[in-house]
């Protein structure tokens, strides 16, 4: 899951924001990256007919390695755009005001796969190896993990040493690194139908390391929430999609049969797909949409602690808002 697109390159040179200009009832939604069972939820509402019963008009836009989704938002090419936390913060702290309107995953689904075979079975045995990890700003949870660790991230045997990822898995597969950057529900699917066995292979979830940040929320700029005739239209808009989220993790193949519907460019398989979408199911439960002030303050300290370059140099404000969640769950 290429997320977190290129923001913290690109939000210096963002200036003054340009706003959409849409009808009360039409709604672009700006993805992160391009069509997958990722972005379930909202490929349900839509085939589904949950916005069309909110009265909304939505237009869905794929994403993909040269579109950076804060860049589309400031230049008023979308209304809403989905973004990593991290990503986020960094754009508003650079000038873009994008504010989180609501959250739809709960749990993170990034991790390392390192190969069993390197002796590695603890955060401790990282030192003396290679790690690949995914950068322009996807880098910052890892960097706090070992800042928090205390393991250098300069090469040595006390320290590691950080392969810059491409996005894909072949730096495992050919043991360029020894561990790399996955997400639960793509690349290390990916890794195993390589033909890798899991036995083969040791995981190191973010989540269970106590550094994850928050992932795939739904953002707005904060000068259109001052509108209120845009604020109603995003309240229908998050209420329809929770609805084709809920839908989606109670019935994962269908979910899995409607994106492949609206996959344009026909790259991706059932299979892989109805097994993203059984793993992506796991990381919106528990969540009705509303911003966890907890898993948000969390993000935030996780990425004050980034080392020597934090994402983000202070805690943001006003950076969240629960007036849509509050307005679109009653």
């Amino acid at each position: 899951m290429k997320t977190m697109m290129l923001a913290a390159a690109v939000a210096a040179g963002f200036g003054g924001a340009a706003f959409a200009e849409t009808s009360p009832n039409d709604v672009k939604l700006q993805l992160q990256w391009v069509t997958q069972a990722q972005f379930a939820g909202y490929y349900v509402a839509l085939d589904e007919g949950f916005y069309e019963e909110e009265g909304l008009n939505v237009t869905i836009l794929p994403g993909g390695p040269d579109i950076a989704p804060p860049q589309v938002l400031a230049g008023g090419g979308a209304d809403v755009m989905l973004n990593w936390m991290p990503s986020a913060l960094a754009a508003r702290e650079k000038g873009l005001p994008v504010v989180n309107i609501a959250q739809p995953f709960k749990t993170s689904g990034l991790m390392l796969t390192c190969w069993k075979d390197t002796g590695i079975t603890s955060v401790e045995d990282f030192k003396g190896k290679t790690i690949g990890v995914w950068f322009f700003g996807n880098e910052y949870p890892f960097l706090s993990w070992m800042s928090q660790a205390g393991i250098s991230t300069d090469g040595g045997e006390d320290g590691v040493t950080v392969l810059k990822q491409g996005f894909n898995v072949d730096p495992l597969l050919q043991r360029q690194a020894d561990c790399i950057s996955t997400m639960t529900y793509n690349e290390y699917g990916q890794v195993l139908d390589a033909g890798i066995s899991a036995d083969d292979l040791v995981t190191f979830k973010y989540e269970e390391q106590g550094v994850a940040t928050l992932e795939d929320g739904i953002y707005a700029l904060e000068a259109n929430l001052e509108d209120p005739v845009f604020v109603d239209k995003m309240v229908r808009f998050v209420r329809a999609s929770m609805k084709g989220w809920k839908w989606a993790e109670a019935n994962p193949e269908a979910a899995a049969a409607i994106v492949l519907d609206n996959d344009e460019t026909g790259a991706q398989t059932e299979a892989h797909q109805v097994r993203m979408m059984g793993e992506i199911a796991k990381l919106t439960a528990g969540s009705n949409g509303a911003l966890d002030e907890a898993d948000y303050q969390r993000t935030v300290d996780t990425l004050l602690a980034g080392g020597s370059d934090p994402v983000i140099s202070a805690a943001p404000e006003g950076a969240w808002t629960h007036a849509i969640t509050d307005a679109a769950l009653n």
